[in-house]
């Protein structure tokens, strides 16, 4: 493995695989590092390929464009967080793009002897192959989890009932009526799926009412009736 100033250890997809083994995995899988320039596609809609994404330093977006070129966010990812493996793993082709938020590097794994059994002489890869598959299987599941709460959230047909919603719902996560959202005001737009000014205003107002207090993305949920 090429030398680097990023630290491989610190990624969740290779929880529980010692340095010198994730090494091995890595040469035995296949990988290459490369430098996304900011706004660069990493892939298109129809797009197939045998690749998972890990990003080891930038941020990525997610986004599907529709039939009469309406952008929806899906997501943004940044340090550590993995893309494209659900594709991969189901031999389907890309049903969304995938671009550079900002210049990111990349770290590219290929997928195609994932499933493989190892020769004996490669033996002491085995336990750390199954773990990247168990890291791997894990991290699709909590992406299932997290797309079935946005569909949760966007459900209301009020900007307020998706609010109160997304609160509630990290209210519970943090066991705290005061929190930190992990997302500014355009990137919860996009996550709630509104318009960014609509969504601004229906803040204001739920804080006039007395049911929250913000400041920027820092929430505390009042016990007010509503």
């Amino acid at each position: 493995m090429e030398k680097n100033d990023h630290s491989y250890n610190q990624i969740k997809i290779f929880d529980g695989i010692i340095p010198n083994e994730l090494e091995e995995l890595l040469y035995f899988l296949g990988y290459h590092l490369q430098t996304i320039q900011r706004k660069q596609y990493i892939y298109h809609v129809g797009d197939q390929t045998d690749e998972f994404g890990i990003i080891l330093n930038g941020e990525v977006r997610i986004e599907n464009v529709d039939f009469w070129g309406n952008t929806s966010v899906i997501a943004h990812l940044s340090n550590g967080a993995i893309f494209a493996e659900s594709y991969v793993l189901a031999k389907k082709p890309l049903s969304v793009d995938v671009i550079a938020q900002k210049t990111s590097d990349i770290l590219f794994i290929s997928t195609q002897k994932l499933f493989q059994p190892v020769s004996m002489e490669q033996s002491v890869i085995l336990g750390a192959k199954n773990t990247l598959i168990q890291n791997l299987l894990l991290a699709c599941s909590q992406k299932n989890l997290h797309l079935s709460h946005r569909i949760f959230h966007t459900s209301s047909k009020t900007i307020r009932g998706r609010v109160i919603s997304y609160l509630s719902f990290l209210s519970k996560e943090k066991e705290s009526a005061q929190f930190d959202i992990p997302f500014n005001r355009q990137q919860l737009a996009d996550y709630l799926n509104v318009d960014r000014s609509a969504l601004s205003h229906e803040l204001s107002k739920m804080q006039k009412d007395g049911l929250i207090t913000m400041n920027k993305n820092h929430f505390l949920l009042n016990d007010k009736v509503m």
